[in-house]
């Protein structure tokens, strides 16, 4: 964070700015005035790094850029940001206690309280789909190369290149650019359709609701039952701002107790780096930023909605860590709906929802590179597991020299040599996901799963204006799942739910990894 904070490019060449979207340039101009400086100020934070390196024309800008965030605390800047000696005093320290508690490796520690019983399952698990999802990254990756040869002259592809021709393709494909999409995801509808859904499916009711707080940008929601009784506080800090950790996260202040007889009830913190509001203007959010805040209220509502009275079984103290991702995917799925998208979509300017051609644009864009975004996080995984299955710390080295061999076992995009992608892996070395981050694929298959069901129940009601928001499986969702948190394992949880062991051909369905 402190590498990121202090990472700043300033340009007063407005024509190096082409083809970043507008209220991105005002932010960069508004930046660079807070500072007392003319020209534009550019960050590593996201609402600034990735518009640049999906729209601007200017090669070497998003070179800069690329190269600012791929460096990020290492070797290669500032030396008291350089993280190398952490990650070989961190690794050391996870064998070591591994070793104490007899357990031979870190990954053999953490999967104790897993549901994959070794790091063996995982890797044969992450293999496995590797095998199944790579020969589509390949196809992306060549589709992407010739579009970018062809209509880009980008013939030698590089890394800072991917994300601009990415865009390029997808908007020559589908008609529809992320930027055209988001003036109709404002804040106030996306927040207003997210709670209805939220109380549509599981009968609560959600009000803004004045807290103290630790900043003006934070709000306070109320969640109650439909006859008033209070069930618990969210609090809502959606964005971005200097000396802020970046991505998006849920945590909790307090977890329901009971305490002299009487119930506590729980509070937790939804934290996102959305762009802020354009002067009188509501913040716009891109569709993924929709997907992400709608993936944070699955975890909240594994915290708000618990029925446990006892916090060591709560959902965050104890459900397994490679099935809390569970409620948070599950609550995507809703983003692609078009009975959903109506709630969430006001124009910026007209507030006109967005039209039905451009949502059928974007959902037969749902899956576009969806191979290359799938052996990406198969990359991470392995290289996570492999890392922390010795029983040894590692050097800096070391470690790079392993992420190499992962990559070239499933990747199909390679970074340049100078890249550390370690050095600010910060959900495993600070975000509590060593040894954890298959848990993403793992939960994906049980939350693909999951939906399934709510397709299922639309199925049999088709015609219903609700689509897939059916309260009765909602309300069978909330009582199996999301109430009973860590008081029984996880795979007991999701039988009692679907009647049934999880499967994975819901996941390579919705991923578009099926031969039809």
């Amino acid at each position: 964070l402190d590498s990121i904070d202090a990472w700043s490019l300033l340009i007063e060449d407005e024509a190096r700015l082409a083809g970043i979207p507008a209220d991105v340039q005002a932010a960069a101009r508004a930046a660079a005035e807070e500072d007392g400086t003319p020209g534009w100020k550019l960050t590593l934070k996201m609402p600034c790094y990735l518009p640049v390196m999906q729209y601007a024309q200017d090669r070497s800008l998003r070179e800069a850029l690329y190269r600012g965030y791929g460096t990020v605390a290492s070797e290669h800047g500032d030396g008291k940001f350089d993280n190398s000696p952490l990650i070989e005093e961190l690794l050391a320290l996870r064998a070591e206690e591994a070793g104490l508690l007899g357990l031979g490796t870190f990954a053999a520690l953490r999967l104790q309280t897993r549901m994959a019983r070794d790091a063996r399952e995982v890797t044969v698990f992450l293999r496995d789909l590797a095998a199944r999802a790579k020969p589509y990254a390949q196809r992306d990756l060549a589709e992407l190369k010739a579009y970018a040869t062809g209509e880009l002259g980008l013939d030698d592809l590089q890394p800072w290149d991917v994300a601009y021709a990415s865009e390029r393709l997808r908007e020559s494909r589908y008609a529809y650019s992320e930027d055209e999409v988001k003036q109709y995801f404002t804040e106030p509808r996306v927040l207003s359709g997210l709670f209805e859904v939220i109380e549509t499916l599981f009968d609560v009711r959600l009000a803004e609701t004045p807290v103290s707080s630790w900043h003006s940008d934070v709000r306070g929601v109320r969640v109650e039952s439909p006859k008033g009784e209070l069930i618990g506080y969210l609090y809502l800090d959606l964005y971005a701002r200097s000396g802020k950790q970046s991505g998006a996260w849920v945590d909790s202040e307090r977890t329901r107790r009971v305490v002299a007889g009487k119930v506590q009830t729980p509070i937790a913190y939804l934290t996102c780096n959305f762009s802020r509001p354009n002067g009188d203007k509501a913040a716009v959010l891109t569709h993924d930023d929709v997907i992400t805040l709608f993936h944070e209220t699955g975890h909240a509502l594994h915290a708000l909605l618990s029925e446990v009275d006892e916090p060591g079984a709560a959902a965050f103290a104890s459900v397994e860590w490679d099935a809390i991702e569970l409620p948070s995917q599950f609550m995507e799925n809703f983003c692609w709906e078009w009975a959903v998208v109506q709630k969430l979509s006001a124009h910026v300017d007209t507030g006109e929802p967005l039209p039905r051609a451009l949502y059928d644009r974007l959902v037969a864009a749902r899956n576009y590179q969806s191979g290359m975004q799938t052996v990406r996080q198969i990359e991470f995984a392995l290289f996570d597991m492999l890392m922390h299955d010795r029983a040894q710390g590692a050097s800096v080295a070391e470690v790079l020299a392993l992420l190499q061999e992962v990559r070239q076992e499933v990747a199909v995009l390679f970074p340049p040599a100078w890249h550390r992608l370690p050095h600010a892996f910060s959900h495993l070395f600070a975000g509590g996901y060593g040894a954890g981050y298959y848990s993403y694929k793992w939960a994906e298959v049980l939350s693909a799963d999951a939906y399934e069901a709510f397709e299922e129940a639309a199925a049999k009601q088709a015609g219903n204006a609700l689509g897939t928001l059916d309260p009765e499986t909602g309300a069978r969702f909330r009582r199996e799942v999301l109430a009973v948190g860590g008081s029984r394992p996880a795979a007991e949880s999701f039988a009692a739910f679907r009647g049934r062991a999880p499967r994975i051909d819901a996941l390579l369905r919705h991923s578009g990894m099926t031969p039809t």
